[in-house]
């Protein structure tokens, strides 16, 4: 029977879907799909949907925690096109559909108020918060700095902020028909924090396309995940079709359902960002994983640091890391300048003032450079964080640091699992050129 087959010449694939054999028989050569004779039509529906709604390539082409991070994402993008349908129903009744009383030119008014402050809203929220920085995956969070500048330390609670101000915009909709009077500011106001949302949603969704992309394919990536986004919202039209004529004045039943599919929207919300695996370093997860090491000398690979970052805010107080500041920030008279070059021929200086650990870089600082102040700096931290170690002075800890991850920190160049050719580490732009007694 194998002989009549003939003699396989080679073998080909198509990823990891399919597979093909070439076979010598009778003076020719024919091509069969290895271990069945032709395709079942099952196989062939699948191989569409994977080609219309899957990056080119999947799974090889994206990261391990694609399929698990775009499941939630799809659960909670659906809750949300309900929650939506619900708002915008209340919306239209708020401006005078179904109301004999209310003119064309009153709603189109309201309407265009609630788009434009939207609008200006996602100016002035992507300039304050400096988006189109380079830095985008810690376009993160630190609304413990009361949003002053979204720049520290979760994407993840930058999403989870985004998602919760979505949910509240919308709430303010519902109820926004049962205040008459104020009905144009409460729509308005949810129209700038969605607009809010757009910007925070927008920076994240760009930070996991390029976390994804393993082949370079994140207009791939990011095509097919609007595609993913359509068929969700388009099941959410079928499923709304069906909703909207049971809820049509019952309010209790509109507040009942939203709040379900808000529940299950932050819940989803949760379990994607938690399926998401960085394999580069922020700030808390370097932390996590220097500690670790520091306290009985194994490198936690990166699903491990992921499942120990915080998700949520931490109120207690710490010490702040400043990176890429001014030369005037680090020491401030020539014999400070003296303590930070002794024994440093490092192309960064690090100082400890107003209670704050300061990086200074250097022009020709590399990104192993960048990783290994930042140890040093989250180490001074840990240690102006103990009471024992107030008796040394400042200098006397920054010089121990440099001693201490000259020994220490080599390994972290051979961890397996983590990307040290780049950082997501907060980093402002001020470089300074220094004299040396070398030169």
């Amino acid at each position: 029977m194998e002989k009549d087959r003939g003699v396989v010449l080679a073998t080909e694939r198509y990823g990891s879907a399919e597979y093909w054999k070439y076979l010598a028989k009778d003076g020719a050569i024919q091509r069969r799909r290895d271990g069945s004779e032709g395709a079942p039509k099952g196989n062939s529906v699948i191989g569409v949907f994977k080609s219309v709604f899957l990056p080119q390539g999947y799974p090889e082409s994206v990261s391990d925690d694609y399929l698990q991070y775009q499941f939630w994402d799809t659960v909670q993008a659906f809750s949300s096109s309900l929650s939506g349908t619900l708002a915008t129903q209340a919306s239209l009744k708020g401006v005078g559909v179904g109301n004999q009383e209310a003119t064309v030119a009153a709603a189109t008014v309201t309407w265009l108020l609630r788009d434009g402050t939207g609008m200006l809203g996602r100016i002035l929220f992507a300039w304050q918060k400096g988006y189109a920085s380079s830095n985008v995956e810690d376009v993160s969070i630190t609304i413990k700095t009361t949003v002053s500048r979204v720049t520290n330390p979760f994407l993840l609670l930058t999403r989870l902020f985004a998602d919760v101000l979505n949910d509240i915009a919308m709430f303010m909709e519902i109820l926004a028909p049962y205040f008459p009077a104020c009905f144009t500011l409460i729509v308005c106001s949810a129209g700038v924090f969605k607009s809010i949302v757009g910007v925070a949603g927008g920076a994240t969704r760009a930070a996991l396309t390029v976390h994804q992309a393993r082949r370079d394919n994140m207009a791939d990536i990011s095509a097919k995940d609007g595609s993913q986004e359509t068929l969700v919202n388009l099941a959410g039209l079928l499923v709304s079709l069906i909703l909207i004529p049971l809820v049509t004045d019952n309010p209790i039943l509109t507040l009942s359902l939203f709040f379900l599919f808000t529940i299950l929207h932050l819940f989803a919300n949760y379990k994607a960002v938690r399926s998401v695996v960085m394999e580069t370093f922020n700030e808390a997860r370097l932390s996590i994983v220097l500690h670790q090491y520091l306290s009985d000398k194994r490198i936690l690979t990166p699903f491990e640091a992921n499942q120990r970052e915080p998700v949520f805010l931490e109120f207690r107080k710490i010490v702040p890391i400043r990176l890429g500041v001014r030369l005037q920030d680090v020491v401030q008279s020539p014999e400070e300048l003296h303590l930070a070059l002794k024994e440093n021929n490092r192309p960064y200086l690090l100082g400890i003032q107003n209670g704050s650990v300061c990086v200074c870089l250097g022009p020709e600082a590399t990104v192993q450079d960048e990783i290994k102040v930042m140890c040093q700096a989250l180490w001074l931290r840990s240690m102006l964080s103990c009471p024992t170690s107030q008796q040394q002075s400042h200098w006397e800890m920054v010089h121990e640091s440099h001693k201490l991850m000259d020994m220490v920190f080599s390994p972290f160049l051979k961890a397996a699992g983590w990307d040290i050719k780049r950082t997501l580490l907060d980093w402002d732009e001020w470089r300074v050129e220094w004299k040396t007694k070398s030169n």
